[in-house]
């Protein structure tokens, strides 16, 4: 693994990955992982299996540390954050590493970058985007109402996180798992996507992987429907558990396997 920074549109510092296979596949070109909130590449991607997955298949990998996540700069001001800015650093990365074509996947809040990026910027050839569902079309972005946005922020601010409950307890255990950084987390859960994204601008042939009991992706037909060359892939599994199953995994390397 290679890891390496660039400088991002307004300066941020973005710390980005790069793999390369024993045995590269032909015709094909590098698969881009945009990992959730409070992850990072290693505990979203290398983790699970998904990167060593990708390189046994003879892809080219490159692994993104959201702003503020991972290596990247960490910032607690709000204005530094927010998916359609770490959505303009996937267009400058792309532009540094010379991409002429992407296969991209996104994961949760990476999966609402990746829906933007695909939007946008017609080097995304095939999409892989997991963790949400209906409310993309909804709100604009994860479902802030499963996910109460405001008790998140709390949760990730507090001294005193022993009597936490519900999702936003779960999300501030996995950030300190993590290793995280409490106050960038804060400040990007209070700048979440929530303006209508132009999903029928999407040409890439897209699949949606949705866990059964993943509160985060509930109604996932309702975004299938609105993405011009979608399939849904449903999966057991919860928002944190699907992206861990062998299944999870061998769904992005099969669909991205296509030419």
């Amino acid at each position: 693994m290679g890891t390496a920074v660039f400088t991002s549109f307004d300066g941020a510092e973005i710390a980005y990955h790069t793999w390369e296979p024993r045995v590269a596949a032909e015709g094909v070109p590098p698969v881009v992982l945009q990992h959730g909130f409070a992850a990072s590449t290693e505990s979203n991607w290398v983790g699970p299996g998904v990167v060593d997955a990708l390189l046994e298949s003879g892809r080219r990998v490159v692994g993104v540390d959201a702003r503020g996540h991972g290596r990247s700069q960490k910032s607690e001001d709000p204005a530094f954050f927010g998916e359609r800015n770490m959505s303009r650093d996937h267009q400058v990365l792309f532009d540094r590493l010379e991409l002429t074509e992407v296969d991209l996947v996104g994961y949760s809040m990476g999966a609402i970058v990746a829906l933007l990026t695909a939007s946008r910027d017609r080097r995304v050839r095939r999409l892989v985007v997991g963790g949400v569902g209906g409310a993309v079309v909804e709100l604009g972005g994860v479902d802030a109402g499963a996910l109460q946005g405001g008790s998140l922020v709390s949760a990730l601010r507090t001294d005193d996180p022993a009597n936490l409950t519900g999702p936003a307890a779960e999300f501030r255990r996995f950030a300190e798992a993590s290793g995280a950084d409490l106050p960038s987390l804060a400040a990007q859960a209070e700048t979440v996507h929530d303006a209508p994204i132009e999903l029928d601008a999407i040409t890439a042939p897209t699949v949606l992987i949705a866990g059964t009991e993943d509160y985060l992706a509930r109604s996932p037909e309702r975004l299938v429907e609105a993405l011009p060359h979608a399939t849904l892939s449903t999966l057991a599994g919860d928002h944190l558990g699907v992206v861990r199953e062998k299944a999870f995994t061998s769904t992005v390397v099969d669909f991205l396997a296509v030419g």
